[in-house]
């Protein structure tokens, strides 16, 4: 049967080129749609991650629910024992302290409210990939005084790297104190909301400014994204004992989420309008093809082949037909892929954001995997009706389409 079926697909060149053509189309389509929005994913992902909060952060118990508010009562007051039991996971790159606070700041003429985040300087800079510093430069360790200010807050306060500025907080005992430092630099993260507001300073600046030894927040940066969820539920049980708490960083980026749910949706829709198209513009050739050959089905069956043995050789060409579509429409697909990938797509800025940055198409074998079974099953599903019906014609009649 298959045989048989793989001649006639050779014999009906025309058809078997369009119907060819029509799958390729969807399948590369899919792939390509697919890629894109899998490379989304992973920008925004990685935007977030190396902006602002790392793979993990870890906490004291309750701190993500209420420490917004009340930073000074979740504070970790020796962090460098727990800093050394989690460094020594083979997955974890670094692991940083920080002190989180919120104050004013003000330029000799004005003030500003602002959060800030007392930080170890060099770690920081090695992990905030995609903090851009668009004047000045980052902190360093041996910057016991600078400052860095989001574009939003130098923008609000019309300051500039070399200005002084001075920072007034409260301490935990509720006293005011304040420091001057000096800006060495203006950063730009992903998030517009968070530079509209954000400074920061180096930890043990920020930890004099408090009257604390203490941090909020260990953040940690792995080796590999994908083993996310693996180091957080191996450090989840030793941590629970500690009373402390850890979180991934899809946890703490509640955008990231909705992101992805809207996007899923929106590929969602774009795979049912590929999956039609290709299911109308196959059925099309298939039936012009069917019908075209009534004749040479009538033939057999008057030598004694039953109608099902027609049905199956029908649907027998189109299986033969959307295994060669498919890998075909794989292969043009991924080229595709690899071209636009090499010249690279520019995107504009996401919501909440004004850097754009450059799209990808990912090759994801789930992907791969969805556009070759979608291919396929439009193929069949295309066929089916067209062979019961061919199949069910009355010799008789099916043998006088060769007159």
């Amino acid at each position: 049967m298959f045989k048989l079926a793989l001649r006639n697909i050779f014999r009906q060149k025309i058809h078997t080129l369009m119907t060819l053509a029509a799958v390729i189309t969807g399948i590369a389509g899919i792939i390509l749609a697919g890629g894109w929005v899998q490379d989304i994913y992973v920008q925004l992902g990685e935007a977030l991650i190396h902006s602002q909060s790392g793979h993990l952060q870890v906490y004291r118990q309750g701190y993500f629910a209420a420490g917004s508010r009340s930073p000074e009562k979740f504070l970790m007051d020796s962090p460098d024992t727990l800093k050394q039991h989690i460094t020594n996971n083979p997955e974890v790159k670094q692991v940083m302290a920080r002190l989180n606070f919120s104050g004013l700041l003000n330029n000799g003429r004005s003030d500003l409210p602002i959060i800030g985040e007392g930080v170890e300087p060099e770690l920081e800079a090695e992990l905030g990939s995609s903090v851009r510093i668009t004047a000045g430069r980052q902190l360093n360790d041996s910057d016991a005084f600078g400052i860095l200010l989001g574009k939003g807050v130098a923008q609000a306060l019309q300051l500039k790297p070399g200005d002084p500025v001075t920072l007034l907080v409260n301490t935990l005992d509720g006293a005011l104190n304040s420091l001057d430092f000096q800006v060495t630099g203006i950063f730009q993260s992903f998030s517009n909301d968070f530079d509209a507001r954000a400074i920061r300073i180096p930890l043990a600046a920020a930890q004099e400014l408090l009257g604390t030894g203490g941090v909020n927040a260990l953040v940690i940066s792995l080796q590999h994204t994908e083993e996310t969820d693996q180091v957080a539920a191996k450090l989840k049980q030793w941590l629970d004992s500690s009373r402390l708490e850890i979180k991934t960083w899809v946890e703490l980026n509640d955008f990231y989420e909705k992101t992805v749910e809207l996007y899923k949706g929106q590929f969602g829709v774009l795979q049912l309008i590929i999956l039609v198209m290709v299911l109308l513009s196959v059925a099309n050739s298939v039936n012009m093809s069917i019908f075209e050959r009534v004749g040479e089905f009538g033939t057999m069956m008057a030598l004694g082949n039953r109608s099902n043995q027609v049905f199956w050789l029908i649907i027998s060409e189109n299986l033969l037909l959307g295994l060669i579509g498919g890998g075909l429409g794989t292969c043009v697909g991924i080229l595709l892929a690899m071209i636009i990938s090499a010249i690279g797509i520019p995107m504009p800025p996401p919501p909440n954001a004004d850097i754009g940055y450059i799209a990808h198409i990912l090759i994801v074998p789930s992907v791969l995997l969805l556009a070759l079974g979608t291919g396929f099953i439009a193929t069949v599903l295309a066929a089916i009706l067209p062979a019961r019906h061919v199949s069910h014609v009355p010799v008789v009649d099916a043998l006088r389409q060769n007159i």
